[in-house]
């Protein structure tokens, strides 16, 4: 079942992990080289106008939720149970899509969330929407992505094969992030002008596009890989796996601390529009935009990048949870808004850093289930983290709230930074370059060298 134990290509924790290029750092990439793939390209294009209805369904659910109860804790809930699923049956659903044919798999859960967006819209259109309907809905498209996000995750790498995984995945993140500038500016719209339900409604059917992708690709050129048997102990096989490897078992961990306390932002922004400024779903939508103009910065750089660096990772995450302790702070609209674009360029950085270090590291028999288990704790510490944030901001305000998310997550960062350093036998080197200072780790051997030269 297993064809190598991936560790070859696993990122490790030093600044000698990508091949040089003609300066001495690492080899630039082009940024768009994976759209030359024919079925890459069919599935590049029906997200895109996949994932502009998806951002209007959430802006619209977040703030039909918030009409309906006032409550940034209603908001959390909401959130908590779309993202539930993942955490209960997350690494069930990575054991599926290692034995599933992916591109099948992918058309049953793309269908699920279209209908689920189309009951959505009717009972919002026809006036009998309860909260209770909006909670239903986020649950089901939590079990439906319980399939459909490690299956999207591993098909990439079946599209594009190894050489191109890091751009793709870097294009896809960049995809989703395009669209959350058109989406939560249309529904922004959308709700002032004729109510959330229309929202709901293109969400729905804007999988067809996605659908008809999918039913399009040439099967043949797919760098299909041999699915697993099924079989007794794959879940702990898979557990195993990710255990005895610690640059994997490392970044998943810090992913979990961010996404789990410091991603709630449906909770966070809602509230700040609502109850800080005293603004209207306009400026809900103008959060989220700014927000998005900085995740797709992140996510191009991530393209152009060659190499997913532990570092940059480490540093990222950081910088994502000071920027965040800073616009917890921030005294007018303006200045809150403005600090979107650093908050989302490097909660990307973040992002695709870690998923494209772990497909990269993984063996391709164990991705569907390692895959699995990084969306079950980025998306899965959810239903943990949004109730809390959404308590700590009814209890003490939603600067309070921002501010400790923003903490915990640089707070983890350092920690594992050390940590990973200290596993990968390095040492923190401190310097100057061009008149500048210059944090880096470098190998033991390396700065014991240097001392005894001195």
């Amino acid at each position: 079942m297993s064809t190598g134990p991936g560790a070859d290509s696993a990122p490790a924790p030093t600044t000698h992990d990508s091949p040089p290029g003609p300066s001495g750092g690492a080899r630039p990439s082009s940024m768009f080289s994976s759209l030359k793939v024919r079925n890459y390209r069919l599935f590049f294009a029906g997200q895109v106008v996949s994932n502009i209805g998806t951002w209007m369904q959430r802006i619209a659910q977040d703030w039909l939720v918030l009409s309906l109860t006032g409550s940034a804790t209603a908001v959390g809930v909401t959130t908590a149970l779309q993202f539930l699923p993942m955490l209960l049956f997350g690494l069930y659903g990575g054991v599926l899509v290692d034995r599933l044919p992916k591109r099948r798999a992918l058309l049953v859960t793309q269908s699920a969330m279209a209908v689920t967006g189309v009951a959505l819209a009717a009972l919002t259109l026809s006036g009998h929407v309860q909260v209770w309907h909006v909670y239903l809905a986020a649950f089901a498209v939590g079990l439906a992505t319980v399939v459909d996000n490690p299956a999207r995750q591993s098909f990439v790498s079946e599209m594009v094969g190894p050489d191109q995984l890091q751009n793709a995945v870097s294009l896809n993140s960049a995809n989703f992030q395009s669209a959350r500038l058109v989406g939560p500016a249309v529904a922004g719209v959308m709700i002032t002008g004729v109510g959330t339900g229309w929202a709901f409604l293109f969400n729905g059917l804007s999988f067809v596009a996605p659908i008809a992708g999918l039913l399009l690709m040439r099967a043949r050129e797919l760098h299909v890989v041999e699915r697993a048997p099924r079989g007794k102990g794959q879940l702990r096989e898979g557990l195993h796996y990710v255990a005895g490897r610690p640059d994997l078992i490392w970044t998943i961990v810090l992913v979990g601390f961010v996404g789990t306390f410091g991603f709630n932002f449906p909770v966070y922004l809602s509230a700040f529009a609502d109850d800080v400024f005293h603004a209207g779903a306009g400026s809900y939508s103008l959060f989220n935009t700014l927000m998005a103009v900085g995740s797709l910065a992140g996510a191009l750089l991530a393209a152009r990048r060659g190499t997913a660096r532990m570092r940059v990772l480490i540093a990222a995450a950081v910088a994502f949870g000071a920027v965040e302790i800073v616009a917890a702070g921030a005294p007018s609209l303006w200045l809150f808004a403005l600090l979107m674009a650093p908050i989302g360029m490097f909660g990307m950085t973040v992002n695709v850093t870690a998923n494209t270090s772990i497909q990269m590291g993984t063996d391709p028999a164990m991705r569907g289930r390692v895959m699995a288990l990084y969306m079950m704790v980025f998306l899965g510490g959810s239903p943990v983290g949004a109730p809390i944030a959404g308590w700590i901001t009814d209890a003490y305000g939603v600067r309070a709230g921002l501010a400790v998310g923003g903490a915990i997550a640089a707070a983890a960062a350092v920690t594992i930074g050390l940590v990973l350093a200290r596993v990968g036998g390095l040492r923190v080197s401190v310097g100057w370059n061009h008149g500048h200072p210059r944090v880096r780790f470098v190998p033991r051997e390396r700065r014991e060298e240097l001392t005894a030269a001195v």
